[in-house]
């Protein structure tokens, strides 16, 4: 397999000064690992993008740094909340001839007849499972055939996955990594009674107080409306009955 290669740079600045190579950009990024000096360095947005299409965090990556050609795994991708662009990575230095631990992603192929003929429904356990191996021989993904589930109920764990001399699964033997279950429908009882208005209680005026102002009912509208309408003014005076 051809080597995946990615050219990358020291850099100074750190901090909230690092927000001008971003402009320009950049992602930047840091190299570590056992005995290697923690590095910051950046690298270009587009050219790390590619690379890590083809690599993700599983691939080897070799960087050019300063007239040295270090290789590493991709760690730790950091992205924008809103736009979703890369900010930050981390670089972890490896040995080649020295077995790793890393998190591997499982992907799942074929179809269920648990799923596609008795309704059932397909729950994935586990993202990742984690592997020990060289690096170069570390899996981009694991592979689970879920077309051994053949009824509602039944499952997948660690301890079924096919063995394989190149790696060696260090995730709990007892893991389940896939199942399918029921589909369960919640059932809704509609409401059929209204909701019963809830009871105000008010704290009774002191004296000297006035109580708090209500609602007036329609017939106190009423009498509010025929006391609007009349005039405001001294009362009419009482005139003498006309003699018949």
């Amino acid at each position: 397999m051809n080597k995946v290669k990615l050219v990358v740079k020291s850099r100074e600045l750190t901090g909230k000064k690092a927000h001008k190579l971003r402009r320009e950009g950049l992602v930047l990024a840091n190299v570590y690992g056992p005995e290697f000096k923690s590095q910051s360095v950046s690298v270009n947005l587009k050219d790390f993008i590619h690379t890590y299409k083809t690599a993700k965090e599983t691939g080897v990556v070799y960087l050019s740094l300063d007239k040295q050609e270090i290789p590493v795994l991709i760690k730790n991708i950091q992205t924008h909340p809103v736009s979703d662009v890369i900010l930050h990575t981390d670089f972890r230095k490896i040995d080649l001839k020295k077995k790793i631990q890393t998190e591997v992603p499982i992907k799942v192929i074929n179809s269920s007849e648990a799923v596609s003929q008795k309704a059932g429904v397909l729950l994935i356990q586990s993202e990742t499972l984690l592997v020990e191996a060289f690096p170069q021989d570390i899996p981009h993904e694991i592979e689970i055939d879920i077309s051994l589930i053949k009824d509602i109920g039944q499952e997948i764990k660690v301890g079924d996955l096919k063995k394989t001399e190149k790696y060696e699964i260090k995730t709990p033997a007892e893991k389940v990594t896939v199942s399918v279950v029921a589909h369960k429908e919640e059932s809704v009882t509609p409401d059929t009674t209204a909701a019963a208005a809830p009871e105000v209680i008010t704290e009774a005026p002191k004296e000297g107080e006035e109580a708090a102002e209500t609602t007036p009912t329609s017939e106190a509208k009423t009498e509010v409306k025929d006391k609007s309408s009349k005039p405001e003014g001294k009362p009419a005076e009482n005139k003498p009955a006309t003699p018949t």
